[in-house]
């Protein structure tokens, strides 16, 4: 935990912090956090910035809070994510608010198992717990938006602009694609989509619905990734292609 989330309800009206549970747990048996110590916080949706430790004890953690600087800034990126094991779940989850992602469609397909949204994993507080572990990791505040859908062809069809807009690039990671990810035009985007397939990927049917609706597909080579590796694989590829508009861009 590299980052101590604060809700709006530890708040007392004298501007300090009074944690409880894991947050407080943590600071004392982890961090051996002591009276007069600074600590870095966070606001849920707000600033970051620093907490002294006015008293720390097994029953709480009392702060001092002063928030000055703002959150990473965002990846501008959004994925539209055919729903994987509930295990890889576990990981993606953490992984996609580490790396500042927007808002998340979580999508059936073909080939997703129906057992899948019976699990506990994508329980609105489940979900909330990992987001919010993958925050504290990255020193961020703010929450992507997860959606749940469980028709492909209805969401694609009747959804997908409302949720997305028009105007990001719509990019369709596909093993049979011939095009590199260099060739599709991220580092003009403002906004991406990524439509992330299944582990076996989208069914023929699935990728020429998305090409339709403007995605373009492109390759990541010849290695077949799992979707936990798959994701922060492309997060990181286009926030590196966003970074290196040319070679001469740098001061």
């Amino acid at each position: 935990m590299n980052l101590l989330l604060l809700f709006d309800e530890d708040f007392l009206p004298d501007g300090t912090a009074r944690l409880t549970g894991r947050r407080a747990q943590h600071a004392r048996e982890v961090l051996r956090a002591e009276t007069g110590e600074t600590l870095r916080v966070g606001r849920l949706g707000g600033l970051v910035g620093t907490g002294e430790v006015l008293e720390n004890t097994p029953g709480a953690l009392h702060l001092r809070v002063s928030l000055t600087d703002s959150p990473p800034a965002r990846a501008a990126v959004d994925l539209l994510l055919a729903i994987p094991r509930p295990k890889a779940l576990k990981k993606v989850l953490p992984a996609v608010a580490s790396l500042g992602v927007d808002r998340v469609v979580l999508v059936n397909a073909a080939r997703v198992e129906k057992s899948y949204f019976d699990s506990k994993v994508l329980a609105p507080d489940f979900i909330q717990e990992l987001l919010l572990q993958g925050l504290e990791q990255a020193r961020d505040t703010r929450l992507p938006e997860v959606l749940i859908r469980e028709r492909f062809r209805p969401f694609v069809e009747d959804e997908l602009d409302t949720v997305f807009g028009r105007e990001p690039l719509r990019l369709l990671p596909h093993p049979p694609a011939r095009q590199s990810l260099t060739t599709v035009g991220i580092p003009t985007a403002p906004r991406v989509v990524l439509a992330i397939g299944p582990d076996g990927g989208w069914v023929p049917f699935e990728a020429e619905l998305l090409e339709a609706h403007g995605f373009h597909p492109f390759t990541l080579g010849p290695r077949i990734l799992r979707v936990e590796t798959a994701v922060p694989v492309l997060l990181g590829q286009v926030a590196l292609l966003r970074e290196n508009i040319s070679p001469h861009s740098a001061p």
